[in-house]
């Protein structure tokens, strides 16, 4: 969990929006123990979100990520870092597939800076 707080933190400090922790380690063994979702407010803003997170992993924590998705477009940035997924997704993105909705309430937190 040190490290989904960790990732959560540099979200918030960039500005990132709606951050949500999601716990997938009973729903997907094996594949990651947890999403963090959050909202970007553009796609340039998306992109620098998962630049912050990938120089912040590799620098302080010596992790470097496994790949990241959806850069370009920037509508959807997908950050695996092998035990946790983080989605940054502009806001209708977020809307239109709503991905939080599959799992169940008491899996989610909302990080709030702490």
């Amino acid at each position: 969990m040190e490290i989904v707080k960790f990732i959560s933190k540099i979200i918030y400090d960039k500005k990132g929006e709606d951050i949500v922790i999601i716990d997938v380690s009973d729903v997907l063994q094996g594949i990651c123990d947890y999403f963090i979702i959050a909202t970007s407010l553009s796609d340039e803003h998306a992109r620098a979100l998962a630049d912050e997170i990938e120089l912040k992993l590799k620098k302080e924590k010596g992790i470097l990520i496994d790949h990241i998705e959806g850069y370009e477009k920037g509508k959807w940035v997908l950050v695996d870092t092998g035990d946790v997924v983080v989605h940054i997704f502009d806001k209708e993105t977020r809307a239109f597939y709503d991905i939080e909705s599959l799992y169940e309430d008491d899996k989610k937190i909302k990080y709030e800076g702490k």
